[in-house]
């Protein structure tokens, strides 16, 4: 893929106006949806964008190491 084509996949998300959480949320959701699209255009099935997403990010879940803070 070159640069002019992934640009056509890759949307950024606006800064301004907008919290960090909901610029991260935002940010999770279009690089989301840029996947289904380039999978999509690639010729991948629906079923298999979806479980192929859920599995990835079932899996950075999984493999966050959540740090609880001790009083």
């Amino acid at each position: 893929m070159n640069k002019d084509e992934s640009e056509f996949f890759i949307t950024e998300f606006p800064r301004e106006g907008f919290s960090l959480i909901d610029q991260l949320q935002g940010r999770v959701q279009f690089v989301i949806l840029d996947q289904i699209k380039l999978m999509k255009t690639s010729g991948i099935e629906s079923n298999e964008i979806k479980k192929i997403i859920l599995d990835n990010v079932q899996n950075i879940i999984e493999n966050y190491q959540f740090v609880e803070k001790s009083n």
